[in-house]
């Protein structure tokens, strides 16, 4: 019989309750219960060390050890590659915010671990251990927070930007071919369609931030513009003609991207004389 741990794919727990609930060691990604007959995974997305990926329904999982080449046979990459001969229960869980482990389910190697260059914790190349995971039978991989996904990004993003052109060349090289992919949930926003055709005939073609001509014309011949809340409907803007302007795409990414106060104070002004003109 499996160990009881009472969590369901999805939920989300602390790194305390992790030590508690599974009575393992208060740090690794791969610690071990014999008491319990349990590994339990830790792929944590903010320390941007390991490349742990979902590719279709498979987890690949990089094993344990920061520096050197890995060993197959080294502490727990021993036992998650026996864990089937071992009796050994695998849980996994993946972070992407601090202290927020979340529960993926119970795996098993799906398949032969593999080898792949990835760089240790002193950017210096060396090989690793890729073991192939899916989710036992009757488990659908639980879908992330778009938010998550983008927090990843955002880390590794920071992480890239303070290595040296050469660095980042030799990382590139030892990139996987294919990338890594998974499901995910956000929150949409039902914009109202007479807003957003109000905005855009207000503009005239011309873009509401940098004042240029709209960069081309769609297949209907219509100016592209897109539609911008000032205030950010997920910050609890309003979707009203007082909150919405039109933008070239390159402005677009400008305010979602930097959203500076004077961008943000001259659009506001515009979208206000333009309401009066308009009521």
């Amino acid at each position: 019989m499996s160990f009881q741990h009472n969590l369901n794919p999805s939920d989300v727990i602390t790194h305390r309750e992790i030590i508690d609930t599974f009575e393992v060691s208060t740090s690794g990604g791969m610690r071990r219960s014999k008491k319990n007959g349990t590994l339990v995974l830790i792929s944590d997305h903010t320390n941007g060390l390991y490349d742990d990926r979902w590719i279709e329904d498979v987890f690949h999982y990089t094993g344990m050890g920061q520096k050197g080449d890995q060993s197959i046979d080294f502490a727990q990459n021993k036992t998650l590659n026996n864990s089937d001969n071992l009796g050994v229960t695998v849980y996994l869980f993946e972070v992407f915010k601090p202290n927020n482990y979340i529960y993926q389910g119970e795996v098993y190697l799906a398949g032969e671990p593999y080898q792949e260059t990835q760089p240790d914790a002193d950017e210096v190349p060396r090989l690793v251990w890729v073991f192939p995971l899916k989710l036992k039978e009757g488990q659908q991989e639980p879908l992330i927070d778009s938010e998550d996904i983008l927090s990843r990004a955002v880390t590794q993003e920071k992480k890239v930007r303070k290595l040296i052109d050469g660095k980042v060349a030799e990382r590139a090289a030892f990139a996987p071919e294919k990338p890594g992919s998974r499901n995910v949930v956000s929150k949409v926003y039902e914009r109202n369609a007479y807003i957003s055709e109000l905005a855009k005939r207000r503009a005239k073609g011309i873009c509401q931030l940098c004042e240029q001509p709209a960069p081309f014309k769609d297949k209907k011949g219509n100016p592209y513009l897109e539609n911008h809340h000032i205030i950010w409907l997920a910050n609890g803007g309003e979707d009203t003609i007082k909150n919405t302007v039109a933008l070239c795409p390159n402005c677009h990414r400008k305010m979602h991207s930097l959203n500076l106060i004077k961008d943000v104070e001259k659009l506001q002004a515009i979208a206000r004389q333009e309401y009066i003109v308009t009521t």
